[in-house]
Formats: C-alpha cells, structure tokens, sequence
C-alpha cells in the first residue's frame, strides 16, 4: 500500500529552484534512502514533507490523502515523525521527560500512556540507562539516539531520518545501525537522508539520488550505485 507520494514537487527560494519537479511513491513498510551532494535539496525535501517549508508547486498525499495544507503538528499527529540533522533535544531536561513530551504532544496521548510509550522506546533505543540524564549531557551518539527515540515516541507511520549517522565513528554507526535494521523488522516506513553509504546501503530498500533538485537516478540500491552519472556526480568517479 503507497503511504507517502510527492507529485510534481518543487520549491525554489528566490531565483534558486531548490526542488524541482520531484515524484516520489514509497510504500508501507519500506525503507527509502537519499543520496545527493550538499546543496542537492536533501534537507528542503524533508522539510516540505513535513510541512516546515510549504511547497510551490506539486502535492504531497500521505495515506491517501492531500497534506499541502496541513501544519507540522497536524502531520505529526497523522503519522509522520522526523529527526534532524543537528539533534534538538530540550537539553535541560532528562532522556524520559523528552520523550514523554514527544508522546504527549506528538502522539496526543494521555500522560499515563505516553509514559508508557517512553519506557517502551527507551528500550527499543538503548537509552534506559540514560532514562534520567538531562538530554543536553549526552555523547553525540546519544543525541543521536535520543533525536531517534523522540521521533518514535510520536507514534509514527512514516520516520524521516536526516543524517542520523552523521558525524560518528565507524563503530558508532554500526551501533545505531543495528537499532535501525531492528525498527525497520518491526515494519516501519523509512526515509533516511545519509552521506555515511555504507550505514544506508545496509537498510534500504531502494536508493533515489538527486542532485540540483531534480532526480538523478532512482531504484535498487546496488544497481544506483554503479549508475555511471552517480558515480561521477556523487563520488567524484568517472566511469
């Protein structure tokens, strides 16, 4: 079943065409990875989808139907939950208070039960033992971690991942690899943004590469990664 379609997308800001004309379909449960040199639009596409930034042109349908004119808390409530690039946890409170903040606001749950939620994902995320850190204390892998675990605890059907393994070691990324490839089994849709290739090669899918808005190439991950124009537009390779 297609939960998520991009018809016609496009966004510019002033002269610069940001999003030019994208069409995206992906289905429930699976898991689509972006690829795309800086500046490529990456981030601009999540924003869209989530409603931070308002299309120009095209329409955005989740679940069937149109969400052009939806805000970011309504589309959260539906379903979409999202981390960011750089983590954006209320640093002065603890791992559990963020998350059951999430649940509350995000899930629009009862208190009881978004304490529920929170424990069950402090789990699902490795966090337990940070349950009562404040959040602003954490390693970059547990901000990481906790930027994750904030967005499950909105109850999501579609997760948007910018960057999450960003900035960590080799063995850090395996770490929160293995965490994804666990969410991913328990059939939750997936769109993860990465430059770390050898982390999204190990949980997509499928592959869609872009590059100055537009899409480069589009759909097994093997098969996109031999792509000659990928290969010399995102790799610097020549075929």
């Amino acid at each position: 079943m297609e939960l998520l379609a991009l018809k016609g997308v496009s966004k510019s800001f002033g002269a610069l065409k940001v999003t030019d004309d994208i069409h995206i379909s992906v289905t429930e449960g699976e898991v689509l990875g972006i690829l795309g040199p800086n500046g490529a639009g990456k981030t601009t596409l999540f924003n869209l989808i989530s409603g931070d930034v308002k299309v120009d042109a095209g329409e955005i349908e989740f679940n069937g139907r149109s969400i052009n004119g939806a805000a970011p808390f309504q589309r959260c409530r539906d379903g979409i939950g999202r981390s960011y690039q750089v983590p954006q946890p209320f640093g002065a409170m603890s791992v559990f208070e963020n998350l059951v903040t999430a649940a509350c606001f995000g899930a629009q749950v009862p208190e009881k039960e978004a304490w529920d939620i929170a424990w069950e994902v402090l789990q699902q995320t490795g966090l337990q033992r940070h349950a009562n850190t404040p959040a602003g204390s954490l390693t970059l892998l547990n901000r990481k971690r906790l930027e994750l675990a904030r967005a499950l605890s909105t109850r999501p059907r579609l997760l948007l991942l910018d960057e999450i393994a960003g900035g960590l070691t080799e063995h850090e990324a395996h770490e929160l690899v293995d965490e994804l490839k666990r969410i991913k089994q328990s059939g939750m849709t997936m769109i993860w943004i990465e430059h770390v290739v050898h982390a999204l090669l190990s949980v997509a899918d499928r592959l869609l590469v872009i590059n100055f808005g537009k899409t480069l190439c589009e759909g097994h991950p093997e098969a996109v990664m031999q792509d000659a124009e990928v290969r010399r537009v995102y790799m610097g390779l020549e075929a």
